[in-house]
């Protein structure tokens, strides 16, 4: 058996897949942030997940794609906590911005763009993906991301900067004081994850105009930072993964507009187009066997 896997900071998307390629079945755990996550913890939380458990000895091939799995080092955390439970399985670890790229890949070069809990960019053609700025996470970047988003709002409350109806219906839910939310950003962890929950609220006022100005704004950092340094971006489509460009995708097309970039196909869950890339691109006769 095959297991796929495209995880963000917030929850990660498995696909158990038999050996002669059919889907099995899918499952579904917190998302892994090498950044964030120990070995141990994310070998804890793969323990309590019954799909994934059931099959643990039957799987040959793990391909993982992850947030914050940038680099060998961050890379290997990932592995040897997946590597607890999936003993016999050969593990293959690499960056969520290649999955995004591999499921967005439609025969064409692409600017591919991640938009969930954070953001990142690069080009792919079609082989590699080529980057030209970093991803900052939410503190230094992240533009455009669940959590920039989340980071606006709470500041332009906590500044009573937000008109009174939306303040007023934030209030009703949340009752955030200013210890409530440092203590969430600077002392509890997972404070991107946090920031990004806020997407819900901003959400549901979507035809507010201060709303239709914060997500157009957002999107046009993201798109002048993330897309703009890519030479050719008015001449390729900018295809995106992510449930925040996929429910905001309105105003990243608006944006999109103002730059003259052709906003391409949007994806919301990547997981069942990276199963279909890895069929035809990926996976052999041999791990059918």
């Amino acid at each position: 058996m095959i297991l796929l896997a495209d995880s963000g900071s917030t929850k990660c998307d498995w696909i158990i897949l038999n050996p002669d390629h059919s889907i099995r079945e899918e499952a579904f755990t917190m998302g892994f942030n090498p950044y964030f996550h120990s070995e141990s913890f994310i070998a804890t939380a793969i323990k309590q997940n019954k799909e994934l458990m059931t099959v643990k000895d039957q799987v040959s091939h793990i391909y993982y794609y992850g947030a914050g799995c940038s680099s060998p080092e961050l890379n290997v955390i990932v592995k040897r906590g997946l590597s607890h439970h999936f003993q016999e399985a050969e593990i293959t670890v690499d960056h969520d911005l290649l999955g995004a790229a591999y499921a967005l890949y439609q025969g064409e070069p692409c600017i591919c763009g991640i938009l969930g809990t954070g953001s990142n960019s690069c080009f792919f053609d079609g082989t590699q993906i080529h980057e030209k700025v970093p991803a900052l996470g939410y503190i230094l970047g992240d533009e455009g991301s669940g959590s920039y988003f989340g980071k606006k709002l709470l500041a332009g409350y906590l500044y009573h900067q937000l008109p009174e109806e939306i303040s007023q219906d934030f209030k009703l839910k949340y009752e955030p004081t200013i210890r409530d939310v440092v203590d969430n950003v600077y002392v509890k962890p997972h404070a991107n994850v946090y920031l990004a929950s806020f997407v819900r609220f901003i959400s549901n006022h979507l035809e507010h105009p201060y709303i239709k100005e914060l997500l157009v704004s957002g999107m046009s950092d993201y798109l002048r930072t993330h897309v703009m340094c890519y030479e050719n971006y008015q001449h390729v489509k900018l295809n995106l993964v992510g449930s925040v460009a996929y429910y905001f995708q309105d105003a990243i097309r608006e944006a999109g507009k103002e730059f003259g970039i052709e906003v391409g196909h949007i994806v919301k869950k990547p997981i069942d187009r990276l199963v279909e890339y890895h069929k035809k691109y990926v996976l052999t006769d041999t791990e059918a066997s």
